[in-house]
């Protein structure tokens, strides 16, 4: 073992994380800043060994609420996008580099850590994903949610995270988090009168945030480019969370207002008893395909 293997990759205060993790945002440290496998250089090599369904990228200078449907592209390639990301005005994403072993190896490292602290809160620690961002100066990710517990950490640059509640119902409609699960796109309509709800962070090079799961947000990179790697999981809760609004969404479309979820415990328990007869009863009818979704 190095000593390289020895450092811890974040720092975590565990009194913040005892009052706020898993349903309030706030900030971590982290000493990632430099490492060889999130430069450029490095990132460039990593774009061609993941696959194509595997790197999102667009023009940056694109309004908060963006259809995702009209997202503009750059006219540049994979790899200039990376390399001249400083003058072509650009978003990317790297998406599950855990597909490469190296990455992977910097994802466990970080998640065993994590682990430590989380499983006691939200056990069933599963599906451990990361991402990589890189975003020229100015650029905007716009008003959207995930569904993960995520660790966004700040690389290179500094950008301004605008986040709001998941259970503010003035700024996230249940209809809008059933619309998700049931297969909706992750960006979301904003309007300017939601701004004044927001609570935003600044992060630096050597900063992270934790994003609460469904928290809707959308960010805005400072005066240099971006790099930021993001690392989530699954959880029990969350894929329960997740059953339920699908749940939900499909109820809805049949004509009838389901009762949100968190309203009753009772029902709550009955649709996600309903959700996994069902998915049992199409792994009985469909035994050889792979089961998606959750």
């Amino acid at each position: 073992m190095t000593r390289e293997d020895t450092v811890k990759l974040l720092n975590l205060d565990l009194n913040t994380w005892n009052t706020h993790f898993p349903e309030k945002p706030f900030t971590i440290g982290h000493n990632l800043v430099g490492h060889e496998l999130l430069g450029l250089n490095s990132l460039v090599k990593l774009s061609q060994q993941l696959p194509e369904a595997s790197v999102e990228y667009n023009a940056g200078n694109i309004p908060v609420s963006q259809d995702p449907a009209k997202t503009p592209r750059n006219g540049l390639s994979i790899q200039d996008t990376i390399a001249r990301i400083e003058q072509n005005c650009s978003w990317m994403a790297l998406k599950n580099i855990e597909q490469v072993p190296a990455y992977r190896e910097l994802l466990d490292r970080s998640m065993d850590q994590i682990r430590e602290h989380s499983e006691a809160i939200v056990p069933g620690m599963s599906q451990r994903e990361a991402f990589i961002f890189v975003s020229s100066p100015g650029s905007v990710t716009p008003y959207h949610m995930d569904p993960e517990h995520n660790f966004l950490l700040q690389i290179h640059g500094d950008k301004v995270v605008h986040m709001f509640s998941q259970s503010d119902r003035s700024v996230l409609s249940e209809q809008e988090i059933e619309r998700f699960y049931g297969g909706g796109h992750r960006n979301l309509e904003f309007r300017e009168e939601y701004q004044s709800r927001a609570k935003s962070f600044e992060l630096k090079a050597g900063q992270g945030l934790h994003f609460p799961i469904n928290d809707p947000h959308w960010v805005k990179v400072g005066g240099s480019y971006s790099i930021s790697l993001s690392i989530t999981f699954r959880s029990n809760a969350s894929k329960q969370r997740a059953r339920l609004y699908f749940m939900n969404s499909k109820i809805r479309r049949v004509g009838f207002a389901p009762r949100p979820v968190g309203q009753s415990s009772l029902v709550d328990n009955l649709k996600y008893g309903a959700f996994l007869a069902a998915m049992g009863l199409k792994r009985v009818i469909t035994p050889n395909r792979e089961q998606g979704g959750y």
